[in-house]
């Protein structure tokens, strides 16, 4: 057979493997908000895996009611919502590029992941992307961990944050304030606590650690959550283990007033968060 005819059959045949491949090859399902906005690092230098929890131990509800809302969680304990909005638009402006784009150059106030977050620092949005979003160390020091969380201009940011539609819940006596942030994968807070809201992941995954008021966690304010992972979570009884589980993108979690909380965000994260105060 001349040499050319043998190389077509050989890509035929791989081109026939291949297909047989597919064909046999189980079905994965594709997520609604299927995509990553560009955020997720790919290759050398990205972040190591930090597994979900074993089990979520917070109810999911879809389609819950303003009187269920109340009834059941807005006092008592924390519920992952979905699908009572449509942020799609809001999502598609909050991808690295969008992002970029439309605030790279604003001044955004950095935080520390310390408990009490005593330190800040203002730099262009554009250079903690580029520069300071990375995977978390586990060995550093929440004071020196800088986090884009909470300190928005919101005249600045409000031609974003008007295409975002909250929760459609509140509670009496309480107004509504947005939280936005950008986060690398193993960043996160320690525990800590507030008033009651709800928080939303745009892009990413967040892992949630929760206690009741009267449960006050072990820990120490100046480590941080990926610290506290590894060196305390494993040495707790079972009774002392917080409730805990993995937000995904599109899921908002909701948590009560004075709930301890801690954070974990397994990958480059987007999030906005509603408090009610």
């Amino acid at each position: 057979m001349p040499r050319g005819g043998g190389l077509m059959a050989s890509g035929a045949r791989l081109q026939l493997l291949l297909a047989l491949w597919m064909l046999a090859a189980p079905a994965r399902p594709v997520a609604a908000d299927a995509g990553d906005g560009g955020w997720q690092r790919r290759g050398p230098g990205a972040a190591a895996a930090v597994a979900e929890e074993e089990r979520c131990a917070v109810e999911r509800r879809a389609d819950l009611s303003y009187s269920e809302f109340v009834q059941h969680y807005a006092f008592s304990r924390p519920v992952i919502l979905q699908r009572l909005t449509d942020n799609s638009r809001f999502r598609a402006l909050c991808s690295r590029e969008k992002l970029l784009a439309s605030f790279g150059d604003s001044v955004v106030r950095l935080s520390t992941a310390n408990t009490y977050s005593y330190r800040k620092v203002d730099l262009p949005f554009q250079e903690y992307v580029e520069h300071l979003l990375h995977p978390q160390d586990p060995t550093s020091l929440g004071n020196d961990t800088l986090y884009f969380f909470g300190d928005n201009n919101f005249s600045e940011w409000a031609s974003l944050f008007q295409h975002y539609s909250p929760p459609p819940f509140s509670l009496l006596g309480t107004t509504a304030a947005y939280s936005f942030g950008v986060a690398g994968a193993g960043s996160g807070v320690p525990f800590h606590w507030h008033g009651p809201g709800f928080s939303e992941v745009v892009y990413g995954r967040k892992r949630w650690f929760l206690y009741p008021p009267e449960k006050t966690p072990e820990f120490h304010p100046n480590k941080t959550t990926l610290a506290w992972l590894q060196d305390v979570y494993p040495a707790l009884a079972p009774s002392e283990r917080p409730l805990e589980c993995t937000v995904q993108a599109g899921e908002v979690l909701y948590f009560p007033d004075r709930w301890w909380h801690a954070t974990l965000n397994l990958d480059t994260s987007v999030f906005i968060s509603t408090f009610l105060s």
